[in-house]
C-alpha cells in the first residue's frame, strides 16, 4: 500500500546577501535532500536541534516555503502544481497544529469562531458550522461556556485545544504537529499528548510530529527521523531507534534524555557535543556532521555518506557504521 505523504529529495534553499556591506551572495540550504513516507494512521516524528531544518520541511509540505528541488505527494497527488483551488482541496485533507498557540489564534476572534474559520472557508452551512463547533469542543475537552470567549481568557493548553480543534473541523488524513507542546508547562504538556493520541485513534489521523524534545517524542512516534543541518541522518522504528541508536548525532541526542529513576541508581553516559551547529549557509564539506562527531575520520570530510538500508526500516547516514 503506497505512503499517504511521500516526500523525494526535498531541498528548500534560500538565496540570501552575504558581506560586510551585503554585496555578496549566499545560499542558505535549510533543508538539503530530505525524503520520508508516512504511512495511514502513523506518527512520523522528526527531531533534532533547533535550526536543522525540520520546521522547513513542514512548511515546504504545506506550501508556505518554497521547494527548491524535489517533490512531495500527498494522497498519490503531486503537490508542485497545484491551481489555487487545487490547494483548497489539498488542505480539506492536511492541516497543522503550531508551536505557539497565542500567536496562532486572532486575539478578536471567539473560540467559537477560531474553531469554524476552515468551515467557514470551505463554504459550510451556519447550522452545520455550528453543529461541528459543539462536538470538536466535546472532543478536544473545551467547556461549552467558553464557546465565546477569547484566546486571552484562556490557559496556554485551552489555547492550544483549540488549535487542535480547527486543524480537525474538516476531518483531515495529515496533521503537522510544529512543536505543538513545547510553549506548555510540563504539566500541561502530557495531557496535549494523551488528547492528540486519542484523537488520532478516534479520527484515524496521521501525525508529522516536529520537535527538539526526544522525550516527549517516544510516548507518540511510530517512527523517527532524525535530522541534522538539513539531511535525515537516521530513520527508523521509534523504539528500535531508542534502544539502539546508531548514528553518533543520534546517540548524543538520547543520551541527555534523564532517565525515570526514582531511586537514583540509573546510569547513562552523557555525549557532549563540542562546538554549535553549523550554518546552512555554509555548510561542512563531507558528512554534514564531521565538525562535531566524536566518531570522525579523514573519509568523513571526502564526501557526504548516503543514508544507507541498516534493516528492519532503519536507515542511518554514517560511513563509519555502515550496515555489516
Amino acid at each position: 500500500m503506497s505512503a499517504l505523504l511521500e516526500i523525494r529529495d526535498l531541498k528548500v534553499h534560500f538565496p540570501v546577501r552575504t558581506g560586510r556591506f551585503g554585496g555578496g551572495k549566499g545560499l542558505v540550504r535549510a533543508v538539503d535532500g530530505v525524503s520520508l513516507d508516512i504511512g495511514a494512521h502513523e506518527t512520523l516524528a522528526v527531531v533534532g536541534e533547533s535550526g536543522c531544518g525540520k520546521s522547513t520541511t513542514g512548511n515546504a509540505i504545506l506550501g508556505l516555503a518554497p521547494v527548491t528541488e524535489g517533490q512531495i505527494r500527498f494522497g498519490g497527488r503531486d503537490l508542485g502544481n497545484l491551481t489555487a483551488e487545487g490547494r483548497k482541496a489539498v488542505w480539506r485533507d492536511m492541516q497543522v497544529v503550531f508551536q505557539d498557540p497565542v500567536s496562532a489564534l486572532n486575539p478578536r476572534r471567539t473560540v467559537a469562531q477560531s474553531i469554524a474559520e476552515p468551515m467557514v472557508i470551505q463554504g459550510w452551512s451556519r447550522k452545520r458550522i455550528a453543529a461541528r463547533v459543539d462536538e470538536l469542543m466535546e472532543q478536544v475537552g473545551l467547556n461549552p461556556d467558553q464557546r465565546d470567549r477569547r484566546p486571552v481568557a484562556l490557559s496556554g493548553g485551552q489555547r492550544q485545544r483549540v488549535v487542535i480543534a480547527r486543524a480537525l473541523a474538516l476531518n483531515p488524513k495529515l496533521v503537522i504537529c510544529d512543536e505543538p507542546v513545547s510553549a506548555l508547562d510540563v504539566s500541561i504538556q502530557s495531557q496535549i499528548l494523551n488528547l492528540l493520541m486519542r484523537l488520532q485513534r478516534e479520527a484515524k489521523l496521521s501525525y508529522l510530529f516536529i520537535s527538539h524534545d526526544l522525550s516527549v517524542v517516544r510516548h507518540i512516534a511510530d517512527r523517527v527521523a532524525v535530522m541534522y543541518l538539513g539531511v535525515i541522518v537516521e530513520e527508523g522504528p521509534a523504539a528500535e531507534v531508542f534502544a539502539s541508536p546508531v548514528h553518533p548525532y543520534t546517540e548524543a541526542l538520547l543520551s541527555a534524555i534523564p532517565l525515570p529513576d526514582p531511586r537514583g541508581r540509573a546510569e547513562r553516559r552523557r555525549i557532549l557535543l563540542e562546538g554549535d551547529l553549523p550554518s546552512p549557509l555554509n555548510p561542512p564539506e563531507g558528512c554534514p556532521f564531521v565538525t562535531r562527531c566524536p566518531l570522525a575520520e579523514a573519509r568523513c570530510h571526502e564526501a557526504r555518506p548516503p543514508l544507507e538500508d541498516h534493516g528492519a526500516g532503519r536507515r542511518v547516514r554514517c560511513v563509519v557504521r555502515r550496515p555489516g
